[in-house]
């Protein structure tokens, strides 16, 4: 019996893990983290990057255990989420994309005082960058599976937190790595990335839109066959 539910603890942990993981891609996230945080120092950004982790672990956190409640209190489907957070991944993505490629002299001169890196870690780092309608959506779904008995709910209570809290670990490492890893592909290879990233983060975002249009193109068919 300990060994079914051992494994049963690890099944879940791996499922979410993976899921949320996928979603999120952090490495892939990590140099567009690193454009949007140019002229900090290797302190502030590593100051930065714990401070979106953090926000990122809060929202992982909600989505997984009352996500569904507070999306049914405001009457916000999952479909209208994903449209309206899909806009906004687009329009950031496509905003990186068209933008101009930052001079290495010009690094430095850009502002970072301590009121707007704390503004930006909650949006737009956190929120959608980070854990976008994609992320929520997900830990949603992850969260609906939990079971109704008391033994079960508080397994999958533990193995939802041990989820939040590596996903969250991934998320500060790749983005302290950030700069890292620039080093490592050089700066004509990070601005490769960073535009390759932003074109993905651009094509993720209409995805999200699709998906969720194509839900409510759904349930408006299967209201009209209803009704005939």
């Amino acid at each position: 019996m300990p060994e079914f539910v051992t494994s049963r603890w690890v099944a879940d942990f791996l499922f979410g893990f993976g899921a949320l993981f996928a979603i999120i891609n952090p490495y892939g996230l990590a140099f567009i983290f690193l454009d949007r945080t140019r002229g900090l120092s290797e302190e502030e950004r590593a100051g930065l990057a714990l401070r979106v982790s953090g926000y990122a672990f809060a929202v992982i956190l909600v989505s997984l255990f009352l996500g569904s409640q507070i999306l049914n209190f405001f009457g916000v489907t999952i479909p209208a989420l994903r449209i309206a957070g899909g806009l906004v991944v687009a329009a950031t993505g496509w905003s990186m994309l068209h933008a101009p490629v930052h001079a290495p002299e010009n690094h430095a001169a850009l502002p970072a005082d301590p009121a707007t890196i704390k503004r930006m870690a909650f949006f737009p780092l956190a929120i959608p960058l980070t854990t976008g309608p994609g992320t929520i959506a997900t830990a949603i779904a992850i969260g609906i599976r939990r079971s109704d008995s008391l033994d079960a709910m508080f397994e999958s209570s533990v193995v939802s937190l041990l989820v939040a809290l590596a996903v969250t670990a991934a998320i500060y490492h790749a983005y302290r790595k950030s700069s890292a890893m620039a080093r490592l592909f050089g700066e004509e290879g990070t601005s490769v990335v960073t535009k390759l990233s932003a074109f993905l983060l651009l094509c993720i975002g209409v995805q999200i839109i699709i998906t969720g249009a194509s839900e409510v193109a759904r349930s408006i068919l299967d209201g009209v066959s209803r009704a005939v």
